[in-house]
């Protein structure tokens, strides 16, 4: 990577880590002292300024190995879905409604424009990072079997990840919806024994040193150690400080007795909620400006030379 002190205290730029440095770095930028950064409600910063923090914020957490040509080029939608709602007139004469038998329909169209009033429009901004929740290594690290998505990538390109059960060591593939991923057990880090070896060495070499017994009777014989035995159990160890990201997104199926997930559907969103975690108000400021500044600079046009070096893209039913 280009910048190895990816946690400095001094950016405080949240990242897809389980470290208790990124935990730190996360705290600032939600409720510590650099929160106030990224209130641009009254900031003395041009609008150029606003999206640029907000563009190296953004990226800092979602996709930062991925290079900035490729991802204006490959990662970025068109443009995002218009949830506006649409106005419908409601009639006010009850007696003709009910003769027309349109009750039922207008309590139910009244009740949904109710919900959308109270609930909001949907946050769509957060849609232009959907793409980057396809890839392969991502989704590993969505579905809670590495530490970070650097390690899900080193997981991948090592082979220890299987696609619909062949080995894939292609860590740029975006998944497409019914795709299986499998991780070997032995390179999940916290599916491991803690001090295993270590604890089988130690007992070696209590077993090679040389044991005299006492012929005198009268002296007290030590005390028989019972053997221990291991548990059947597979052992599981989380990191410290790691509960804050141990969740599941609602687009994966993860089964974490066979060590596999399932990409169901791509992340969406609806009124009030959106299923592409992010440290950020997904319809707040930093990706509101985000989106300005990639609808501004992203290239418009794909050539085919442009198009065969496109990573791969994975569709239902194909490879």
């Amino acid at each position: 990577m280009r910048d190895a002190n990816i946690f400095a205290f001094r950016k405080a730029m949240p990242r897809m880590s389980w470290s208790p440095r990124n935990l730190y770095n996360l705290w600032r930028r939600s409720c510590g002292a650099e929160a106030q950064a990224i209130d641009f409600t009254r900031s003395p910063k041009t609008l150029f300024q606003q999206r640029w923090i907000s563009k190296a914020l953004v990226r800092a957490y979602h996709g930062d190995f991925i290079n900035e040509k490729i991802f204006k080029r490959w990662y970025l939608p068109d443009t995002l879905p218009d949830v506006r709602p649409r106005q419908h007139a409601l009639s006010s004469n009850g007696d003709l409604d009910a003769f027309a038998g349109r009750t039922e329909q207008l309590e139910r169209a009244k009740k949904k424009a109710y919900d959308e009033q109270r609930k909001g429009l949907a946050p769509v901004g957060s849609l232009m990072l959907a793409e980057v929740e396809r890839r392969i290594d991502v989704f590993i690290f969505r579905c809670c079997f590495a530490h970070s998505v650097y390690e899900a990538r080193r997981l991948v390109i090592h082979g220890s990840v299987l696609l619909n059960g062949k080995k894939h060591t292609n860590a740029n593939t975006r998944l497409a919806p019914g795709d299986m991923i499998s991780v070997d057990p032995a390179a999940i880090r916290f599916l491991q024994e803690p001090g295993s070896s270590k604890a089988e060495s130690e007992s070696e070499s209590s077993d090679s040193e040389p044991k005299t017994e006492s012929s005198d009777p009268s002296q007290p014989k030590p005390p028989v150690k019972l053997a221990s035995t291991k548990s059947p159990l597979t052992p599981f160890n989380l990191p410290p400080y790691a509960s804050p990201f141990i969740f599941i997104p609602a687009y994966a199926e993860v089964s974490f007795s066979t060590c596999s997930a399932i990409y169901v559907r791509h992340p969406t969103a609806r009124p009030g909620y959106s299923e592409i975690p992010t440290p950020y108000d997904a319809d707040g400021e930093v990706i509101r400006l985000a989106w300005e500044w990639y609808s501004k600079v992203r290239p418009r046009t794909r050539s085919k030379s442009q198009m065969a070096r496109e990573p791969e893209n994975r569709r239902v039913g194909g490879h």
